[in-house]
């Protein structure tokens, strides 16, 4: 998987500001009379929740102002309250006006997916991993991960090179579905086997590959294939999982659940910027 670094987030955030600005920058801001004068600005939580996403938020003040000086009232992966102070930027006021928007934009979403994967961490067994998965933002998906984790997550494989995953749709183009496990075990990857019955379970079993991911079952199925497989492989589950139900899942034992929810629908982190 990809690391997070500055030249990746100065590349993310770049973009994000070009079209906020481009053609002709904010016209409005332009307008303001003092708008070199040195200013001060916080930025609040406006509700609970895990912080992540600050080193974007930064940059993008940086990027619109070098005279920026951005301070941390927290770091990432803090659980704040309501009204808590998240950071403090001190700049030239057209720079807060101009990246205010995108800075904040990057700083509640990534902010939302690591409340949000918290919440369904809470959920759980400590035997159990949250992971997440390929649904993410078309380009995002760095970012995204790395909410995740902040949020005390695990991630999932980052793309389609990283590891061989068998799904429902490889499986309905293949003739068989063990002798395509065979195939894919030649490859040295890890491989995981994606089965939606305890039939498709029976076809695999004994074969050698790392993991298996049961979707879409009820947790008296889970737990009948559970006790089939006989720890001889990692375990995992997918499918509908909601805060509701996700602790009954866990506790039949299986070692990973995957949730799609917890980056494509997360909500954004509510935060405001005000000056002082």
């Amino acid at each position: 998987m990809q690391k997070l670094n500055q030249s990746y987030i100065k590349s993310l955030v770049k973009k994000a500001l070009d079209e906020d600005l481009k053609p002709r920058g904010d016209i409005t801001t332009k307008l303001i009379k003092f708008k070199n004068k040195k200013a001060k600005a916080q930025i609040m939580a406006k509700q609970n929740g895990v912080i992540s996403g600050l080193d974007f938020c930064k940059t993008a003040f940086k990027l619109v102002g070098k005279e920026t000086v951005f301070v941390r009232k927290v770091k990432d992966g803090s659980k704040v309250k309501k009204n808590k102070v998240i950071a403090e930027i001190k700049a030239k006021t057209k720079t807060i006006l101009i990246a205010e928007r995108t800075a904040l934009n990057f700083l509640n979403h990534a902010s939302g997916i690591s409340t949000l994967t918290n919440l369904f961490v809470q959920k759980v067994s400590k035997k159990t991993k949250i992971c997440c998965t390929r649904k993410t933002t078309p380009n995002l998906r760095l970012l995204e991960k790395y909410a995740v984790k902040i949020g005390g997550g695990h991630n999932h494989r980052y793309n389609l090179s990283d590891e061989i995953l068998i799904k429902d749709n490889h499986i309905n183009v293949e003739e068989s579905l063990k002798n395509f496990v065979k195939k894919t075990i030649k490859t040295k990857k890890i491989v995981t086997v994606e089965v939606e019955n305890i039939k498709q379970l029976n076809q695999v079993l004994g074969l050698k590959f790392k993991r298996i991911l049961f979707d879409n079952m009820s947790i008296k199925q889970l737990r009948k294939c559970l006790k089939l497989c006989k720890k001889k492989y990692e375990t995992e589950y997918s499918g509908n999982v909601i805060l509701k139900n996700v602790g009954k899942i866990s506790n039949t034992g299986v070692q990973r659940i995957s949730v799609g929810s917890i980056t494509h629908s997360s909500n954004a982190f509510d935060t405001s910027l005000s000056f002082r």
